[in-house]
Order: structure tokens, then C-alpha cells, then sequence
């Protein structure tokens, strides 16, 4: 593989980071007056026509995410921690809609218990596992000797370094 890439040809890796970086910062400022616009528009309440389906559709996002990151593991896959990652965003997004959607209603309680005693905590267990999957892997990475310190570049590991087992993807 080339230094340059076809999304960004010619850049040099740095550079190419911080333009991603520039970009993210951006979008985060320019959901700012949106999300003030959207509190002070929106109504408070509103009847939803496809309760079911958003849920239903939702918690089967929830199983997939959940298995395949159960199937990563069981295989050793690198990729584990990505999915890890994923999942716990959608147990924690998960949590944030079960308990503002619940406010005011009897059942508030009931997504709170739910929250703190299983998604939340499953959540938390798979950041901090996939943290320290991240922890095991070699530093620097390869392709930063080749002045790629953006990480965009794969490359096989080199000769003589060893990945740990937990980290190991079958091929």
C-alpha cells in the first residue's frame, strides 16, 4: 500500500489527521445552535405512529451489535474492539431513551433499575475491556516508522514482534 490514499491523495498522514479532526470540530460546533433551535421549537410531547417498529428496530440493532461482538470474541478478532465500542454506545443510547422517554410516568423506575443494574454496567464493562485490548497492541505501530503517525495505513506487523493472543485475527 501507498502513502496516499484515494480519499486524500498527496496529503501527508499529519496533515490528513488534522483535517479529519478540523472536520469533527466542525460538525460538533455546527450542531450547536441546531440542538438550541431544536430545545426551544420542539414540542414537548408528540404521538408517534411507529412506536413499535423504532423500538423493536432498535433492540434488533442491539442483538446484532451484542452477538457480533460475542462472535469477534469468541473468534480473537481484532475487530472486537470496535464492535465493543458500538454496543456500548447503543446500551448507553439505549439507556438515555428508556429513561427520558419514561420521565413522568410510573416506569421511570423501572428503566432506572434496568439502567443501573444491566446496560449500564455492560456498557462500562465493554469500554473498559475494549480499552484494554487497545493497551496490548503494539506502540508505535508499524507504519508510523514510515511517517504515517495518523494510523491510516495498514501494514503487517513486523518481524519479531508478537501480538498477544486476545488480539490475534485467524489468516
Amino acid at each position: 500500500m501507498t502513502k496516499e490514499h484515494a480519499g486524500s491523495p498527496g496529503l501527508p498522514p499529519d496533515r490528513r489527521r488534522k483535517r479529519i479532526a478540523e472536520l469533527l470540530a466542525a460538525c460538533a460546533a455546527c450542531l450547536i445552535p441546531w440542538t438550541v433551535m431544536l430545545g426551544l421549537t420542539l414540542p414537548s410531547s408528540h404521538r408517534v405512529h411507529e412506536w413499535r417498529l423504532a423500538w423493536v428496530g432498535f433492540d434488533v440493532l442491539l442483538i446484532i451489535s451484542l452477538a457480533s461482538t460475542a462472535w469477534l470474541a469468541w473468534r480473537r478478532s481484532r475487530a472486537v474492539i470496535l464492535y465493543a465500542h458500538a454496543t456500548a454506545v447503543l446500551l448507553i443510547c439505549d439507556t438515555w431513551f428508556d429513561i427520558s422517554l419514561d420521565a413522568g410516568t410510573r416506569d421511570v423506575w423501572m428503566a432506572g433499575v434496568l439502567a443501573l443494574a444491566t446496560e449500564l454496567p455492560l456498557a462500562a464493562f465493554l469500554i473498559h475491556r475494549a480499552h484494554a485490548l487497545i493497551a496490548l497492541l503494539p506502540w508505535p505501530p508499524a507504519h508510523a516508522a514510515a511517517g504515517d503517525t495518523a494510523g491510516s495505513l495498514t501494514e503487517p506487523v513486523p518481524g519479531g514482534e508478537t501480538i498477544p493472543p486476545g488480539l490475534r485475527t485467524p489468516g
